[in-house]
């Protein structure tokens, strides 16, 4: 069966791909490019398009001014204590992932919204000071190859957690923490307890009807001609931000709580 959501890996850019991939590692300030931006270049012309169309949202500090108003009143379920001892990895994939995978989730929310007609009608986006971005090196992306099997089943299992039976991407977070199996069997329980007692899909429910209003607000600040492959995009974009993106900026922030790792 072939991937619905196929990526160019990093290490496999070239050109104006790899370019491009080095200003989201430099403007989003994270060491690794997410694969929604990876997936995007797999379209014709859809990566450079999309990223002209939302950098200034990050370099305004405009999705900064989002994350901020959001993480105020986010719902989160509340897990068992996740502290242990770990590898530092660990905290170093949470911080990077909590940080660009909720900047993403604003900026592509707009994206999604601008692409819909569906801006908000009033309310202004606020431009201001970025949030720092996690100065963290990370472990290996891994592959089903690069771990035992009972590992790869395992993030399989928690990539369902806050999604349906059968989520169609598989979260990068996960596979970044692969390389730390004893954690993510601590996770794994403490994720199944909020999924049955309904906790966890309230919250990201909830967090996601958020950052949608937040979201069409920001869609104000685009200024972009419509490109020709307009629904390829949105269908692509509205995937992450409805699935990976809008179930992990829960999930992660919940994470981060329970290790007592979470930044404003």
């Amino acid at each position: 069966m072939s991937d619905p959501f196929p990526a160019i890996a990093e290490a496999e850019a070239r050109g104006a791909t790899a370019d491009l991939f080095a200003d989201i590692r430099a403007t989003v300030g994270v060491r690794v490019v997410n694969l929604v931006w990876r997936h995007l270049a797999t379209i014709d012309d859809a990566l450079p398009w999309a990223w002209a169309a939302v950098k200034p949202l990050y370099q305004q500090g405009m999705v900064d001014q989002a994350v901020i108003g959001f993480r105020q009143t986010m719902a989160l379920p509340v897990l068992t204590s996740l502290e242990g001892d770990e590898p530092a990895s660990v905290d170093a994939v949470l911080a990077s992932y909590d940080h660009s995978n909720t900047v993403n989730l604003f900026s592509l929310g707009a994206l999604v919204a601008w692409l819909r007609g569906e801006g908000a009608t009033h309310g202004s986006p606020q431009p201001g000071l970025r949030l720092a971005a996690p100065d963290v090196a990370l472990p290996a992306l891994a592959s089903e190859r690069d771990v035992a099997p009972e590992i790869w089943q395992r993030v399989l299992r928690l990539n369902r957690f806050g999604d349906s039976e059968r989520p169609l991407i598989l979260a990068s977070m996960y596979r970044h923490l692969a390389h730390a199996p004893a954690f993510l069997a601590r996770l794994e329980p403490a994720l199944a307890a909020v999924q049955a007692d309904g906790t966890l899909d309230r919250a990201i429910a909830t967090n996601r009807d958020a950052a949608r209003r937040s979201s069409r607000v920001l869609a104000r600040a685009i200024a972009a001609a419509r490109p020709p492959r307009a629904a390829d995009i949105e269908r692509s974009v509205s995937a992450f931000v409805d699935h990976a993106i809008g179930k992990m900026v829960t999930i992660c922030r919940a994470v981060r709580v329970a290790r007592k790792q979470a930044q404003p």
